[in-house]
């Protein structure tokens, strides 16, 4: 790949990336979404054990870190237009997506609103810790409820630490975060389209409860082209506690999406995988 075009800036220069190493002229971006409530610090050392030519970049939305003074989004069509803007510069180079939870939800919709709107798709979708779009609710919304309630369904999905759930002072910042990104996920309609022509990849944890095997198998359904599921050891937010594995996993797939295939990639990803 050549040179990239000196006129574009550079992407750790824009309010929506967190670059912890910038590349001159990656191989590929991996553009990483977060979890409802999240920072996008929450990858910020996943560089370390990715490509060298992967240029790690995390997305970070309002209300949060350095843009805390901002608005949370609460509606994900108009996040999804924001996030078109910030972002389209920056596929000049090939790219990937990576989203857990609420991030697989907004990253497949981004990829798809790029699709729609005639932008290269990515080379790869990683969508972890979510189920598949198609497939309703299963769960009563949140975003609305009174506070002590709200907190408690907030601690059942074990991503807040208790410490935090337990300073009011702290969760009086934190949970109209939370609940801006709930909100942004429970008013979202799903509307059905044309498949993507790009791999996916679905992960989990085994013993996640609140997102089922089947859940993430339906997620073949987006795409017409490879699907696999890969599970991992932990909970919903095993991407903390298996983060050696899951980054093995990924810098597998990646080494075969910018051309440097060894052969691995069907021995790394075993576990209900499925060609189409």
């Amino acid at each position: 790949m050549g040179a990239l075009n000196s006129s574009i800036p550079e992407i750790s220069d824009s309010v929506w990336f967190q670059v912890q190493k910038p590349v001159s002229e990656p191989r590929l971006r991996l553009f990483c979404f977060n979890y409802a409530g999240g920072n996008a610090s929450a990858y910020r050392d996943w560089y370390q054990k990715l490509p060298d030519d992967v240029e790690v970049c995390s997305i970070q939305l309002p209300g949060r870190g350095a843009r805390f003074k901002e608005s949370a989004y609460t509606n994900l069509d108009s996040l999804l237009g924001a996030l078109e803007s910030a972002i389209s510069p920056y596929l000049n180079a090939s790219y990937a997506f990576f989203g857990h939870s609420m991030g697989a939800q907004v990253a497949y919709e981004l990829a798809r609103k790029l699709r729609d709107n005639g932008q290269k798709e990515p080379e790869y979708l990683f969508v972890s810790g979510r189920r598949a779009p198609q497939l309703p609710a299963k769960r009563r919304p949140i975003h609305g409820l009174p506070e002590d309630e709200f907190l408690e369904e907030i601690r059942r999905l074990n991503g807040t630490p208790e410490a935090a759930l337990n300073n009011p002072e702290l969760m009086e910042l934190v949970s109209p975060i939370l609940r801006a990104d709930c909100e942004v996920i429970e008013t979202w309609d799903y509307e059905p389209s044309e498949p993507l022509t790009v791999p996916v990849l679905a992960l989990g944890g085994a013993k996640d409860d609140n997102v089922g095997i089947d859940e993430l198998e339906d997620w073949a359904k987006v795409t017409n082209e490879r699907f696999e599921l890969q599970l991992f050891s932990g909970d919903h937010f095993y991407l903390h506690s298996a983060t050696d594995s899951l980054l093995s996993c990924l810098a597998t797939v990646l080494d075969k999406a910018v051309g440097r295939s060894d052969g691995l990639f069907s021995k790394v990803v075993q576990k209900a995988s499925r060609r189409r």
